[in-house]
């Protein structure tokens, strides 16, 4: 009996011993670092403009006019993704096609085509020249310092159609025929390009949309269709690297990024990632500064330029904010760190609380129904240029782990948010940015992604995936379409519209009753 009593006491022992460290090893997470290849210390941030357009499809600005813009508001690279064709480079003149003359005769094209000279001057009496290097990259070079890298073969795909933009680069390829958008993914992918989804909300109405709760819920099958259709494509074509989730001011994408967050909540318990992207889209010069993408490049070339965009080293951002929400969330942490008169704060809550009473003044038959509420937090003056000193930038992301945090270092920021599941699980100050996620275990998804907030704007990090590889091996072949789903095409717009006037119907019948 002595025996058996000594052996079950040493037992025990043991398992006391070492069932902490089994513990803290079945609870380690393996975070996915998409800048885990960043030397912080060398590394270029370069202002990216993703998509813009010029007179050449339906643009108000000649080629060299938006030229000037994009190098007084600081960009590094431009692409232009005007419609119909494929940007031949900066010094010729697109090739005539038949997308600008229904522009044209529409009244949506005015005026001559400007481009560059191998050397010349800008109205604002700047002098610049333009050459292509021995790698085949162009580079338009300022006086001042200033130079802007050409992403080549710029285009907007599917310029006909009525609900399927994508933009693209890398690619000499275009689709103008009425299409959805799987020919022009098709095309981009066969020809060596990337490309993105572009601006959703504009197709799915989620736009109109007054709520946060209502836009994209899966129980509405207009947008359950929706996100069972761009999760299908992102799934086939490797060469759409994601959505464009802020862009043009972000009135018709302040939902977007709640679609962000539902498609990486299939893909992310795969292992994979799907990424977002920031643009202005730019029409008007004054819209050219909205939203762009921070591309972190060890040189300025297209070839690095390309390979971040392939592996997420980049940062989208935006001078704007139209989700009343995320408004009132980010005011709120302003005002529990920095204090209620804190003039940023002011700012955002500001912008919430207009966004707030234009919704009741829509829902009460006040204004119509049907436009979107129209409104943002912004930091950009009529003219667009921007009013703030200076805008958010990360200097150095460390993943431990071990201890499972991860440490966000930037500067020109008030706030880092953490985001899982389409939930923010903390707000920190962005000087003492560190996140145990340990703190937050059961609210974690497959992934967690950052906002990092100050006066100038908005900056979104890339999706840091957690226990990919493990999570890639039990649920690799899992679907990331739910229920039965049959793409509709180009006519699925149907669908969304009829989402659209069902929604206002129901606000008119309940004003009625009310």
């Amino acid at each position: 009996m002595k025996r058996c009593v000594a052996a079950l006491c040493g037992l025990l022992l043991l398992l006391a011993v070492f069932a902490p460290c089994a513990g803290a090893a079945a609870d380690t997470l393996t975070i996915t670092d998409p800048y885990a290849h960043i030397d912080w210390r060398s590394v270029g941030r370069y202002k990216t403009a993703l998509h813009t357009h010029t007179n050449a499809s339906d643009g108000s600005p000649t080629l060299k006019e938006s030229l000037q813009r994009h190098l007084e508001t600081g960009f590094d690279i431009v692409a232009v993704t005007d419609h119909g064709t494929v940007d031949p480079g900066w010094d010729r003149t697109p090739s005539p096609n038949i997308v600008k003359t229904a522009l044209s005769l529409a009244g949506r094209s005015k005026g001559g085509l400007v481009c560059l000279c191998s050397s010349g001057e800008f109205d604002s009496g700047v002098t610049y020249t333009y050459e292509t290097d021995e790698n085949g990259d162009s580079f338009l070079r300022a006086a001042g310092g200033r130079t802007v890298l050409r992403l080549p073969c710029g285009i907007e795909q599917n310029a006909v159609s009525v609900n399927a933009h994508v933009t693209s680069w890398f690619a000499d390829f275009h689709n103008n025929m009425i299409s959805g958008y799987e020919e022009g993914l098709r095309g981009v992918q066969k020809n060596g390009g990337l490309c993105v989804i572009n601006h959703p909300g504009e197709y799915t109405k989620a736009r109109y949309e007054l709520r946060s709760a209502d836009a994209y819920n899966e129980g509405t099958p207009s947008f359950a269709y929706h996100i069972n259709k761009f999760a299908r494509y992102l799934e086939r074509f490797d060469a759409c690297i994601g959505i464009d989730m802020n862009s043009k001011g972000d009135s018709r994408t302040r939902f977007d990024r709640i679609l962000w967050d539902k498609l990486l909540m299939r893909f992310a318990p795969k292992g994979e990632t799907v990424l977002g992207v920031a643009s202005s889209d730019a029409h008007q010069l004054n819209v050219i500064d909205t939203g762009f993408s921070v591309l972190l490049l060890p040189a300025l070339t297209s070839k690095a330029a390309k390979a971040a965009l392939q592996n997420g080293e980049f940062f989208a951002a935006s001078h704007c904010l139209g989700n009343p929400d995320e408004l009132y969330e980010i005011a709120e942490a302003l005002r529990e760190f920095y204090g209620a008169q804190n003039g940023t704060c002011q700012s955002v809550l500001s912008a919430a609380e207009a966004m707030t009473r234009r919704v009741a003044d829509i829902e009460r038959g006040a204004l119509k129904a049907d436009e979107d509420i129209g409104i943002t937090y912004s930091v950009l003056n009529s003219d667009g240029f921007s009013t703030a000193d200076s805008f958010p930038a990360v200097r150095e992301i460390t993943v431990d782990d071990n201890e499972n945090t991860v440490a966000i270092r930037s500067e020109n920021a008030l706030l880092t948010r953490l985001i899982s599941n389409g939930k923010t699980l903390a707000s920190l100050p962005a000087a003492a940015a560190v996140f145990d996620l340990d703190d937050y275990r059961d609210k974690l998804g497959a992934y967690v992604r950052f906002e990092i907030f100050g006066e100038g704007g908005m900056l979104y990090t890339q999706p840091f995936l957690l226990n990919a590889e493990e999570n890639a091996a039990a649920n690799g072949g899992a679907a990331v379409t739910s229920g039965c789903f049959v793409d509709l095409g180009t006519f699925d717009f149907v669908i969304a519209e009829t989402h659209k006037w069902l929604r206002i119907a129901k606000l008119w019948l309940e004003r009625r009753v009310g």
